[in-house]
Parts: C-alpha cells; structure tokens; sequence
C-alpha cells in the first residue's frame, strides 16, 4: 500500500483542513464538500485523513463494522453478543464516479445463489464505509441513481436493500467526503445540502508558498516513507488532539445565547429548513472542543456559518455559494448579547493567518469568497465561469471568448444586455432510444431504471436478470444430471436486463447575436428564454454548448461542457449587431457536434437555434443557409428552432428554416410550459417525420411550417 502524503504538510488550505478535523471530532458534523479548481490539493488532503482517524473497535468477523459494545440487532451477520472487539484503522472508502448500484448498496451473491442454491448477501461500499470515511471525488459527476441511494443511506444512517429475493438492512453512517470542479458542473441541490460544512480552494498566487508546495511534493515524490517520517510527530500530535477534542466534545455547553445567535443567523441568510441550524450547533460546539473549550463563544458561531451557510443559500443553479459577512457580523452583534469575542485562538476570521504546517494552524479563518490566499499543491488558477452574482443572474465578464478571439465588431454593434426572467420551459427530447450518459431529458436503454426485458449478453454480462437465468435453465436440469439442491447454469442460459430509463442529451444553443435581434428588449427576451433552457438543462444532467454567429463570422462561445452555469455567464456578455452570418453558424454548430460525436459517440445532440431566420451575411447567404441545415437533416440530428420574429407583419422564415432542418419551431411564448400550446413535445430529427402530427401544439399557425 503506498504512503498517503502527510496531512499536516499540506501548504496552506487552512479552512479545508480545518473543516475536515472539525468532522474528525464530531462526525455528526455531516461531512466536507470541497469546491475548487484542479491541481489544488483537494484529493491529497482527503486522503490524507484517513491517517488521523482513531481507530475503531469491530465485532471480530463483522463485515457490517459492529461495534462490540452495542452491535447492530438487524446486522446480517448477526446477532453478536456483547463483548470484547479488535481495532482496526478507521476505513476510507472511494466511491468511483462510474460504479454501479450493486457495488454501492450490495446485491445478491449470484454465485452462491446458482450454486448452492442459498440466499446470500454480498456487501458493498456503504457497508465498508460504516463507522469510517466515504469519499467521493468528482462528487457533481455521479450518476442521479448512486445520487439517490447516497441520499437515503445518509438520511437514514442505514441501507436498504430490496431486490433479487433479497431483503437486508444494514447500519451505514460515514463521513461523507466529496470533491469537485464548479466548472464541470454542479450538484443537485438535494445532495448539496447533506454535506454539512463547504470550502471553497484554490491555489495560492504568492510565489513563496507556490515554491514551498513544489518543494514538498518534489521531496514526497522522491521518497514517500521518507518524507512521511520527517512529518511523522507532527501528525501525532494531531492525531492526540483529535482523540482529546473528541473526549472533551460531550462536556462543550451550547449555551442559549449562542444558540439564539445561531437560529438568527440562519433566519437572516433565509436558508431553507432547519437543517442548518442544526449543523451550525453541531460545528460551533466541535469548534469549541478543538480549541479546548467546554464552552461555545460567538466566535465559533461565527466560524461555524461561514462553514454551513454558503453553499444552502443558493437559489438556483447560477447562484454562487458565499456569505454577506458585514450581515453576518451585524447579525451576531444584534443576538450576541454580550457573548462576543476578540477570536483569540486563531479563530477571528481575518482569514490573514502565515500558512503554517502546525497542525495548531487551521484553527480559525473564515473561507475566501473570492479564492483563499493559501494554495494547494500548485494547480493553475483557472477560470472560474461559475461564478456570478447572489441575485441568481450571472456576472458579465470579459468578451473574450474561451478558444480564441471573438470576431470583429459589426456596423452599429450593441453593448450586452441582460436577460430578462427565467421561465419554467417545455420539455424538448429527443426522439427514439438511445444509449447515452444517465440523465433526465431523453429516452435511452441505461443500466439503472425499469426493467423491460431480457437479452443473451452482448460481452461480460454486467446485470443479470434472474428470473429469465433460471427460466432458460430450467428445463436442461435432468439432461445436466442435476442431483443437489442449486442449478446447473451454463453460461448461454445467462441473460442479461435490458432496461430503459433517461439519458442526458447535448444541448448545442446556436444563437443570433446580428443586428436583426438587437433590440434590447427583444434580446432581453431572447436571452431570458436562453437562460431558462439552460436552467431545464442543469435539471436535466445534460451537457451543454454555446455557439454564436454575427458580424461576418460564427464563434464557439463555449465548447460542450457540464458546467451549465459557464454558459449562462457567456449568453449574459453577448454582445449584438452586424450582418447575419446564418450558414456560418450552422457549420459552426456542424462541426462542433462532429468532433463531439467522436469523444462521446453515445450521446445524443439536440440543437437549439436561437434566430429570427433572416441570413445576411456573404454572398447567397439564404441559399447557403439552407444548404448548411439540410447536413443535421440529413445525419438525423435533433432540432428545434426558437422563432425570435416579432411585430405584426412576420414573413416566416424560422419555420422554414426548421423545415430544412427536418426539425420543428416554436415561438418565445410556445416554450412556456404553461403556454397553451401543449404540455411535452418530442423534436423529430430528419427521418422521422417532421409531420404536422409530430409537431402538434408546437409552433404558431401554418405559416413557417414549410418542409
């Protein structure tokens, strides 16, 4: 087994280190997720817990993790007498972002099942996780079905598991640790609420500590045990200051006071529920244990919401976790009631502490809202497009593109405009099954949802269907020579589920940004419809691209990507105006799609052309826009094209567009799901038949319906 690098000579990051000894001390805390860009030691510090955990008593032969003192009466291996147990470290285990359900929550052991003819249970993750550590890196990339079974084992403290005749209960409380990448997207806000602290990280810009981090990771590299011994009394002492802290936790005082500041403050923030104030409580008084206090002072309370809050108060996905800290000031001196502090003890906030590899340094601190000044083990400081405003409308950065760029100004260009409100949008899928990424948009053949039949497997078998297994071998047992009580199974009896549920879909926005839509109130619209697809498409789990044309040129404004609020901060600084380059944007979109389809063959496309329909730019450009929308019809691409035509005298030329395309139209008012025309529609692709059955209740009248 390698040697996990210290934990205490992680540079810097002090608010992650401090939030993750925090759930050392009193796991009830509820866990640590860890925003932040690459390369900024997110990974290495998780890691690097596991080495300070105090170890745990097991009932001898457990694979549930009973404690010997007061074993679990429902566990599996069961009943265990009370009695002396083993140590043994306290488990860290790694949920990978593609397992599958039953390496999760556990499954029948089909093995056993066939052979012997016997009901067996065999445990997974969650199991191995109770009583220790669940880390989950790239927590925003798992699939929604781990996501839900994630959610119930956390809520319950226990797994259920139902399926294949089997029927087991089993304890599963764990710290929960997950890291992740805003820019890759973000986390269904059901999950975002059960981790109970959040840090965000990022590297350190002074080139000291950037040179000290490079230093250490050299000397790990090089020698691991080595180095690891060189830090081995510095992770001692942390280590005895957790058992203490954890010894002292039950003696800590909450008094009214601090827990009237603590209701306030949660009150004032407007979080949602109540769960807030609970873990608020729960940190201020492990706050308090770690600093060797038996009693909470406003500064821990303080500390413990810049921990809890940030990332509940989000209202949607283009809301960027962060506290008011002046409000939050304001708001513990008006409840504080006397029960101040000056923050002696390294817990002031002033997040201005010299890095320090003591394990004394991450006792205080409050978390940047702009990016600590601390670093991690180097990483770049990328961009980070998921930042924007409180107000949940995004913040308009530069107009600088992502790949280079961005065309020339055309004649009488406009400054960006805002979006106008978001609306709740119909549901556009598109047609037929696929086989794509788990989702939420289309129809697709996926190894989690209802089952719908049965196959011969197609390769290794990878979900076995039972009850067609044994029907295949059942009638072969006396030619077989059966004798005992299990089957004799052969492996073309075996067959697999086949099952159907949603996939996530790419959503390519190719929007009009020429002088024909520059109208700032009817681009308000136009990107208030943009923004509200994007807001059903963060619901949908679907990836999500952006392409632009105006001027004499069309530009990919944002390469597909999970990070659905990049797109919306690159849709709020679009500027407008020039000519209407249409078939440059369509190949634009084309080739986008084209190199998408060899990175990722089984996800599907749907496009979303955001125009008027008027094409404008170089020479014969209706002839070559309609040329350049008959390539999607004819590889079958999904599409639907949003008519951003206004005034009285309208010419149509959106819904002929949409003809070429061998997609559908609909209007700005049609997208509204509570618009009367029509609850769910399917967009047809080339070859399906873009027939006005198809499409009925989609778009406006008969004119712009020409095929």
């Amino acid at each position: 087994m390698s040697t996990p690098f210290p934990f205490t000579a992680v540079v810097g990051q002090d608010d992650l280190r401090l939030a993750l000894l925090l759930n050392a001390v009193s796991p009830a805390v509820g866990g640590v997720l860890v925003r932040g860009e690459k390369g900024t030691a997110k990974s290495t510090a998780v890691r690097a817990l596991s080495a300070l955990m105090p170890q745990v008593d097991v009932v001898a032969g457990c694979r549930f993790s009973c404690a010997p003192d007061a074993p679990d009466p429902a566990c599996p291996d069961g009943p265990h007498e009370v009695g002396p147990g083993v140590s043994r470290p306290a488990r860290m285990v790694e949920l990978p972002v593609g397992a599958s359900e039953d390496r999760l929550v556990g499954a029948l052991d089909i093995e056993r099942a066939l052979a012997e003819g016997v009901k067996a249970f065999e445990p997974g993750l969650l199991a191995d996780a109770h009583r220790g550590i669940l880390y989950v890196d790239e927590v925003n990339l798992l699939h929604d079905h781990l996501v839900d079974l994630l959610l119930d084992a956390a809520a319950m403290g226990a797994s259920y598991v139902e399926r294949e005749g089997v029927s087991v209960r089993h304890a599963a409380r764990f710290l929960l640790v997950g890291t992740m990448n805003p820019e890759e997207g973000e986390l269904r806000p059901q999950l975002l609420d059960r981790f109970g602290l959040t840090v965000e990280v990022a590297a350190s810009r002074e080139p000291d500590q950037r040179v000290e981090v490079v230093r250490r990771r050299l000397a790990y590299d090089d020698d691991p045990e080595g180095f690891a011994t060189r830090w081995a009394d510095e992770e001692s002492a942390v280590r005895a200051r957790i058992v203490a802290a954890r010894e002292l936790l039950p003696s800590v005082r909450l008094g009214d006071g601090a827990l009237r500041q603590i209701a306030a403050t949660c009150a004032a923030f407007e979080v949602d529920g109540m769960r807030a104030d609970i873990v608020m409580a729960r940190t201020a008084t492990a706050l308090a244990a770690w600093a060797g206090r038996t009693v909470v002072l406003a500064e821990d309370v303080r500390q413990a919401a810049l921990l809890a809050l940030p990332h509940r108060r989000r209202r949607n996905p283009f809301d960027a976790p962060g506290l008011d800290e002046d409000k939050l000031d304001e708001t513990l001196e008006e409840f504080g009631g006397g029960n101040d502090s000056d923050g002696s003890d390294g817990s002031d906030g002033s997040g201005e502490d010299e890095p320090d590899p003591d394990p004394d340094g991450p006792g205080g601190g409050r978390p940047p809202q702009d990016g600590p000044d601390d670093g991690g083990d180097g990483g770049d400081g990328g961009e980070d497009s998921g930042e924007v405003p409180a107000q949940g409308r995004p913040s308009e950065p530069s107009e600088s593109s992502e790949n280079g760029r961005a065309p020339s100004p055309g004649a009488g260009e406009q400054s960006p405009v805002r979006a106008a409100e978001p609306f709740r949008t119909k549901v556009l899928s598109v047609p037929g099954l696929g086989e794509g990424a788990a989702g939420r948009r289309s129809r697709a053949r996926t190894e989690h949802g209802r089952t719908t039949g049965a196959r011969r497997p197609r390769g290794a078998l990878t979900k076995l269907h039972l009850a067609a297994t044994v029907q295949a071998a059942a009638p072969h047992q006396r030619a077989r020579g059966r004798s005992g009580p299990g089957l004799v199974v052969r492996r073309d009896d075996l067959r697999q589920a086949t099952r159907e549920g949603r996939e996530g879909n790419l959503v390519l926005f190719v929007v009009d940004a020429s002088g024909s839509m520059a109208a700032r109130q009817r681009m308000s619209a136009v990107k208030g419809a943009v923004l509200s697809l994007l807001l059903d498409a963060y619901q949908r789990r679907d990836k999500v691209g952006l392409v632009t044309f105006r001027g004499s040129a069309a530009e990919v404004a944002l390469p597909p990507t999970s990070s659905v609020d990049a797109a919306a901060v690159r849709l709020e600084s679009l500027p407008t105006g020039g000519r209407t380059p249409l078939a440059a944007g369509l190949l634009r979109a084309h080739d986008v799609l084209r190199v998408e389809r060899l990175r990722d063959p089984a996800r599907r496309a749907l496009v979303v052309l955001v125009t008027d329909g008027r094409a404008t730019g170089g020479p014969e450009p209706v002839a070559l826009a309609g040329r350049a929308a008959r390539l999607f019809a004819a590889e079958g691409v999904a599409s639907v094209v949003v008519d951003c035509e206004s005034g009285p005298v309208r010419l149509g030329l959106a819904g002929q567009l949409a003809g070429e395309l061998g997609g559908t139209a609909v209007t700005l008012d049609e997208l509204r799901a509570d618009s009367i025309a029509g609850l769910v529609r399917d967009v047809r692709g080339a070859g399906r038949g873009s027939s006005r059955s198809d499409i009925k209740g989609a778009g406006r009248g008969d004119s712009g319906r020409a095929a």
